[in-house]
């Protein structure tokens, strides 16, 4: 129980000014990877209310879809419907790579953008299973521009669910890492579609190239001792230390600030908590490699032809998974399938159509668009905060520091979030 909490927490992976913030800025935490894994603690969070109306709403997208039967308990895409009495903009809002529609980084948006006055509908990323199994067309997530697809069917279908139960004044659109970058090729795809016509769009922490990006978390693995084939030593070599720590520190929950209190007692190492965060990306993406797989019958993984069912032990097919990198995915099952697609397809053109820079006109020209990110995000080079920079101008706000969404909870980040989406004006 506390490894699966553990990694809950650490796999919970930002316009003004286009120059970083002065270190007036409030957000404690200055190291990039310590700031990713940490958050923010809970004395610089917002008060929000105990509750909020909320509805599930699950979608059938695909009603013909045969699941393999080790998917039995998926019933159809999960959403979390939040609304307002009254009417009010709607925000539409993607979660990260794996991220379920109430994964912790999207209930801390909600309930700021609630108590602003938002309805709010959060999706799951594509790359979840619940996406893979029930709204991803080919089953196969990676692609922008196909998951871009994917993400606006089932925008439309959420709001076919829930159009008679509130009255909405403006669509709007938000999403953290890589939701931010899809949010970004389905705000250019209803431009043709013209279904919302989103007012605002807003892009947190995002990549610019998500192969760019992935590749850097993946030479994380190469600050983990011994390499990616010493993770198992390593992550029990980090629980028996933190559980040290729990047992002896008077705490009833694993949660950011007993993390924050293990950071300030400097428990853990620069380098280590880059393997963390390393190990957690790869346990995320191997849920996305077997889910993939086994709904393409690809045999990548688990046997071609072979039918798992809800009894069969799946901890082979996991550890498997778990030593696949991103570009043995890439390499060996993603680019092949996108080939045999697109006839006469590169690698190269692969890998330049999943970066921003690819809609660079689309994004420079639209007014809606907005930027939150941090000068110490290190999914991106230097060169690729300074595009951002180039990119976005005055409708930028680059933070001095906060990593890879370790800041999205802190108060000043979420009013800046809420302001932007208001459209009210923001003082420089």
């Amino acid at each position: 129980m506390f490894k699966l909490k553990l990694f809950c927490i650490v796999c919970m992976l930002l316009p003004m000014s286009v120059h970083a913030l002065d270190e007036n800025y409030g957000y404690p935490i200055k190291g990039s990877h310590e700031a990713s894994i940490l958050g923010t603690p809970a004395e610089l969070m917002p008060e929000f209310p105990a509750s909020l109306p909320t509805r599930q709403l699950v979608l059938d997208l695909f009603p013909d879809r045969e699941k393999p039967p080790v998917f039995f308990y998926d019933e159809g895409l999960r959403c979390t419907f939040t609304y307002q009495d009254k009417k009010a903009p709607l925000v539409f809002i993607v979660g990260g790579a794996g991220a379920s529609d109430r994964s912790a980084k999207l209930i801390t948006m909600t309930k700021a953008l609630h108590q602003a006055g938002f309805h709010v509908i959060t999706l799951p990323s594509p790359t979840s299973t619940n996406f893979i199994v029930s709204a991803s067309s080919s089953s196969i997530p990676g692609d922008l521009t196909e998951d871009a697809a994917d993400l606006h069917r089932a925008m439309e279908a959420a709001w076919k669910q829930v159009k008679g139960d509130i009255e909405v004044s403006s669509f709007n659109l938000c999403g953290y890492s890589l939701g931010a970058s899809e949010v970004a090729f389905v705000a250019k795809l209803d431009e043709d579609r013209r279904v919302f016509n989103f007012r605002k769009v807003l892009l947190i922490n995002p990549p610019v190239s998500l192969y760019s990006s992935v590749t850097r978390i993946e030479e994380l693995m190469k600050q983990i001792p011994g390499g990616s084939k010493k993770q198992g030593v390593f992550v029990n070599r980090m629980l028996s230390k933190f559980s040290r720590f729990y047992r002896y520190g008077n705490y009833v929950t694993i949660n950011e600030d007993f993390l924050y209190a293990i950071y300030t007692e400097k428990l853990f190492s620069h380098a280590e908590t880059a393997g963390l965060i390393a190990i957690s990306y790869r346990i995320g993406m191997a849920g996305m490699i077997f889910s993939a797989d086994v709904m393409t019958n690809s045999g990548y993984v688990v046997p071609k032809n072979r039918v798992l069912r809800y009894t069969d032990s799946l901890f082979d097919y996991f550890l498997v998974s778990t030593h696949l990198s991103f570009f043995d995915y890439f390499n060996e099952f993603f680019y092949p399938y996108f080939k045999k697609q697109r006839p006469g397809l590169t690698k190269q053109e692969l890998i330049d159509s999943q970066s921003l820079k690819s809609i660079e006109g689309y994004l420079k020209s639209s007014a809606k668009f907005g930027l939150i990110t941090n000068e110490n995000d290190f999914i991106l080079t230097k060169t690729e905060l300074d595009y951002l920079r180039q990119l976005f101008g005055e409708r930028a706000r680059i933070y001095p520091r906060g990593g890879h969404l370790g800041n999205l909870a802190y108060k000043e980040n979420l009013a800046y979030m809420v302001a932007f989406l208001q459209d009210k004006e923001i003082i420089q």
